[in-house]
């Protein structure tokens, strides 16, 4: 493990001091956890990232021509 020092205004660390208090957990276990979300979203991002490149490759091309009309659309949403 290890450890890191931050230096934050006073007013953020009264903050977080109440905040940890209400969840029953500490300063450092917020901080922790934040840390773990922020490294989590990267994570997520490349993924999501990835996904939409592939469903773009297996798309191919979009023509005017392959487009249902009005009735068709409506018939479709019907049944």
């Amino acid at each position: 493990m290890k450890n890191i020092t931050v230096s934050v205004p006073d007013h953020v660390y009264r903050n977080a001091r109440v905040a940890a208090a209400q969840h029953d957990t500490s300063v450092s276990a917020l901080v922790v956890a934040y840390l773990e979300r922020l490294s989590g979203w990267k994570e997520e991002f490349t993924r999501l990232e990835a996904l939409q490149h592939e469903v773009q490759a297996e798309i191919g091309q979009f023509r005017a021509a392959d487009r249902l009309d009005r009735d068709e659309v409506h018939d479709r949403a019907v049944h």
